[in-house]
């Protein structure tokens, strides 16, 4: 996991998202119990996860996928978490539930395509925005450079999030 980290703050410092080290050490990486993160994963870095709101970076290695999932309405009843994903760098595949893209221009893993229901695909490139609102399953994958995405969010709640997949450990 630390080549990991390191891998991502190499990739951040590259387009100019300096981080101390302090920061760095607070890289996230996240196999979601899957034991395959060059494939299945998610780097990320988070700015500020208050009560009202979530700034991170979201780095994905080359042709890396983010399982499906969703951010449910909270036990206390206000919607789950709405979160608006920016481009920085390279191509992100996001799919959203929706009427499928009839040709996507990717695919999950073929071992866990099983688990994968949202079939519109939305191709974000480097200042491309995508809002997804609340409780909508989605999932995402890096084109072949890998990618940086800015979320900017309602309230980050890992905990809460529901993944299609059942295997999945977060």
């Amino acid at each position: 996991m630390e080549t990991a980290k390191q891998k991502t703050r190499e990739a951040l410092e590259e387009q100019g998202f300096l981080l101390t080290d302090q920061e760095a050490d607070t890289i996230e990486v996240a196999d979601f119990g899957l034991g395959r993160l060059e494939q299945s994963g998610l780097q990320l870095f988070t700015y500020v996860n208050s009560q009202r709101y979530c700034a991170k970076e979201l780095v994905l290695f080359p042709n890396q996928t983010c399982p499906e999932h969703k951010h449910p309405p909270r036990p206390d009843g206000t919607p789950g978490k709405e979160e608006t994903f920016r481009c920085r760098f390279g191509r992100v595949h996001l799919f959203v539930e929706g009427e499928a893209t009839d040709d996507p221009s990717v695919y999950p893993p073929a071992e866990d395509a099983g688990y994968y229901t949202a079939a519109n695909e939305i191709v974000l490139l480097p200042g491309e925005q995508y809002t997804i609102p609340p409780n909508t399953r989605h999932w995402f994958q890096a084109g072949p450079q890998g990618a940086i995405i800015s979320e900017f969010s309602s309230h980050s709640d890992d905990a809460s999030d529901i993944f299609t997949d059942p295997r999945i450990t977060r």
